[in-house]
């Protein structure tokens, strides 16, 4: 970024918090390294919003501690209290909250300190350019669509020069293309800052495409961190698992170990059968023992459906089925397949459902690599 615009040297963010709100109660751990962006995932109510107005200074916690960079703007042992006004963060919400009286160069213009009088209008044009809001610089909020205003709204938060940036759920108003838009802007430009973000989202796409790190909420307590792919790509525990909807885990034991081709089968129990009868899938090598029971996650979009074994394939799970329900589910079909008494949820597009011309009852196969399949724990 232009050298104006990096007087403030940014350290990061970093705290615990404790805040009570009526019957609910947060208790989480904040780390951001300057340049990182931390992305807080969860369900609606988890704490989300609650961690980022306490980092902005819009909630007190009862206790806990809050440092930006080196400086601390909370701490309830030393009765430390930073207003808002004074923490020097950028704040964005989906509400963009623009000054309807001021244009587009007034409202990004706003909060930029009289320390950087004498390059206000450098810093406006800056930013003007960076996101595309060149031929609207006096135009008002009501006379721009709402990703305009969302750019502006971005603008404006980084032209204070802030020394974090917190960002609630900004772009969920917005159309796809028009978020995958803005994402790509901001994201290309916070990778070439060192300005520590926390993002707030309830989005997979956008956690996995604007975070380093993620840190999952749940009922006001992290339940899991660690790098997007990670945490919300394969999910190593069941609750979160659920939360980033995973359709298909299942209980099975794991019947033999092959560690040549670092896979292991696990069986399908199921007392009825034969065990040389029991439903066996492949799925990557763990630290588990022969015998051992686990749960296996397996995405529906993971799931191919064919009417035939394909039998030169390197896909090691081709299991059997019978359809038993055709959903709608946007952006097309999701099929759940009876395989020898498991249900497996398969998602498939809308021409591919109409060109096999699924039916109720038909028998199709479910085929999936091992590589698809992951261990989620209780």
């Amino acid at each position: 970024m232009n050298q104006i615009f990096t007087e403030t040297q940014t350290k990061g963010v970093a705290g615990w918090i404790l805040c009570q709100l009526g019957d609910f109660l947060l208790e989480v751990d904040l780390a951001v390294l300057p340049g990182q962006v931390l992305v807080l995932f969860g369900p609606s109510g988890s704490g989300k919003t609650t961690t980022l107005r306490t980092v902005a200074g819009l909630i007190k916690p009862q206790e806990g501690n809050i440092k930006l960079g080196p400086r601390v703007i909370y701490d309830s042992g030393t009765d430390i209290w930073v207003p808002s006004h004074l923490r020097k963060l950028g704040y964005l919400t989906q509400d963009n909250n623009l000054f309807p009286h001021l244009d587009v160069s007034r409202n990004i213009g706003y909060g930029i300190s009289r320390a950087l009088a004498t390059s206000k209008n450098d810093i406006i044009d800056y930013y003007v350019n960076i996101f595309n809001l060149a031929g609207l610089e006096k135009r008002y909020p009501n006379e721009l669509s709402g990703g305009q205003q969302q750019r502006v709204s971005l603008a404006r938060a980084l032209a204070t020069n802030p020394e974090a940036l917190l960002l609630d759920e900004p772009f969920s108003s917005l159309d796809n293309e028009l978020k995958r838009t803005l994402r790509t802007e901001l994201r290309n430009m916070l990778s070439n800052s060192d300005l520590p973000t926390i993002l707030v989202t309830h989005d997979i796409e956008e956690a996995l495409t604007m975070g380093d790190v993620v840190q999952v909420l749940d009922n006001g307590k992290t339940i899991s961190k660690g790098s997007p792919v990670d945490i919300l790509g394969q999910p190593p525990q069941e609750r979160v698992a659920r939360l980033v909807g995973v359709e298909n885990i299942i209980q099975m034991q794991v019947h033999s170990r092959n560690a040549l081709d670092g896979v292991m089968v696990c069986q399908l129990s199921n007392n009825n059968v034969p065990e040389t009868d029991h439903l066996s899938i492949e799925v990557p090598l763990g630290e588990f023992s022969i015998g051992q029971s686990l749960n296996i996650g397996v995405r529906a979009s993971d799931i191919i459906l064919s009417k035939a074994r394909f039998y030169e394939s390197s896909a090691r799970n081709q299991i059997p089925g019978a359809v038993r329900a055709i959903e709608i589910r946007p952006p097309g079909y999701r099929i759940s397949l009876d395989c020898e008494g498991l249900l497996l949820h398969c998602q498939i597009t809308g021409s591919s459902k109409d060109e096999m011309d699924i039916q109720i009852g038909q028998g199709l196969w479910a085929i999936f690599k091992a590589s698809s399949c992951f261990v989620v724990s209780d």
